[in-house]
């Protein structure tokens, strides 16, 4: 059967349920507690910073759950569905046989160049329509922080990003993207906050971290009743709205007659590889499948792979809710690696259940590989990865040529999460450029 280079979906086909796997885990997770009582958090403890739906969304047990109309059509004006593309360009570098097959999803197609924005219209349209005036948040890399700043001026919003520090100052782009859509932009630990001025007091050349950047925007939420905090991962809402890129997949493998053998995606939080990865792992749970799911992190900050099961902060601060993931402890602050996204000290509660019980496997890899594996994809297939994301291309080359060597069959398919054009200062700085 000859199989297109691109895959793609009518508008008409675009989901319009976005999945929810808690119903369906092997087990339930333990609750978040309040970071005061150490006792389970109530809903209502967290009104004053989230939006109810997201609130709501949080623990649902709803397996489908219905995305209105009018944010529907927002994510098709945005582009969606995005295309499935078969590596034929890397397979034939590889020079792998037929039975060794590559696909990656293009979630770089959006606005800002990643799979951000799939949560970000959605907490934005809901903090409208609840009635906030702003929303303020941390980002990483650039990649969040853009694609909330776009969303934000797509619903009149206001929008204060805290972008960790090491990453503000190596990739000025995506600071003047996130200003360019209207929002301001502060190096974290900025001086905007008390937390910030405490840590600068402390180390004036502090690189930051996402935990340090989630605290300053969570003290300014908390200090104004009309401004909402936006969390860009780990959070099984925003898992739950990224699970439009795994819906959409499914649809397309099924109308090439393909099923995959391994699914790999990058992880910092969780978003982009859960969101990819979840509506193909239900059929695992359920003991219909057994692709082998493959979370990629940077052994500069090896949550899954070297971190602790426990219950732990989200931020530095103590300001969240404490959650049972994966996590290097609160105060873990990893060098200024240029894959910025990935830089987090924990994992999203879902995620982390499913690598302890099994059903995921977790490696790291250094970030000299995965830019050697990020050039050979340009190469290869005329498309710059962002740093995150070469993890997963690193991840998939090595999986590819192991098929190879032992001659199975393999179907591959790749999270490919955003494109590398504002990072292309960090591929120069790399060595081995």
């Amino acid at each position: 059967m000859y199989i297109p280079k691109n895959i793609y979906l009518d508008e008409n086909e675009f989901p319009r349920y976005y999945y929810n796997i808690l119903p369906d885990l092997p087990e339930p997770l333990e609750p978040p507690l309040h970071p005061a009582t150490r006792e389970p958090i109530k809903p209502k403890d967290l009104e004053p910073i989230f939006p109810k739906e997201l609130i709501r969304l949080e623990a649902s047990q709803e397996r489908y759950v219905k995305i209105p109309k009018d944010l529907r059509d927002m994510y098709i004006e945005i582009g969606r569905p995005r295309s499935l593309t078969r590596a034929y360009g890397l397979e034939k570098h590889l020079n792998l046989p037929e039975s060794i097959r590559i696909y990656y999803k293009r979630e770089d197609l959006s606005p800002t160049g990643s799979h951000k924005p799939n949560t970000a219209i959605a907490q934005a349209y809901y903090a409208a329509s609840e009635g906030f005036d702003r929303l303020t948040t941390e980002t990483g890399a650039g990649q969040w922080g853009s694609a909330l700043s776009y969303s934000c001026q797509m619903f009149g919003l206001d929008c204060d990003v805290f972008m960790v520090s090491a990453s503000y100052y190596q990739k000025p782009l995506r600071r003047i993207l996130m200003n360019l859509f209207g929002a301001r932009v502060y190096p974290s630990p900025s001086k905007e906050t008390s937390i910030g001025r405490k840590l600068l007091k402390e180390d004036p050349d502090h690189p930051g971290s996402l935990g340090i950047a989630i605290s300053e925007a969570l003290e300014l939420a908390i200090s104004d009743d009309k401004t909402a905090y936006a969390l860009g991962s780990v959070l099984n809402s925003v898992l739950t709205h990224q699970s439009i890129i795994g819906l959409e997949t499914v649809k397309q493998l099924s109308a090439v007659g393909e099923v995959p053998t391994t699914i790999i995606g990058c992880v910092g939080g969780g978003s982009n590889f859960a969101g990819l990865a979840y509506p193909f792992l239900r059929e695992k749970i359920k003991g219909k499948s057994d692709t082998r799911f493959i979370a990629v992190e940077p052994k500069a900050c090896p949550t899954l792979t070297k971190g602790k099961f426990e219950y732990d902060y989200a931020d530095i601060a103590g300001l969240t809710p404490l959650l049972k993931m994966y996590t290097l402890g609160r105060e873990f602050v990893p060098p200024p690696i240029h894959a910025g996204g990935l830089r987090y000290h924990g994992d999203s509660p879902s995620l982390s259940l499913l690598v302890k019980l099994g059903y995921i496997d977790a490696i790291a890899y250094p970030q000299e590989d995965v830019f050697k594996a990020g050039r050979l994809f340009a190469r290869s297939e005329g498309i710059v990865p962002a740093p995150e994301t070469c993890h997963a291309v690193r991840a998939a080359i090595d999986t590819a040529l192991d098929a190879k060597r032992e001659k199975r069959e393999e179907v591959i398919l790749i999270g490919f999460s955003g494109h590398g054009l504002l990072d292309l200062t960090s591929y120069e700085q790399v060595p081995g450029f």
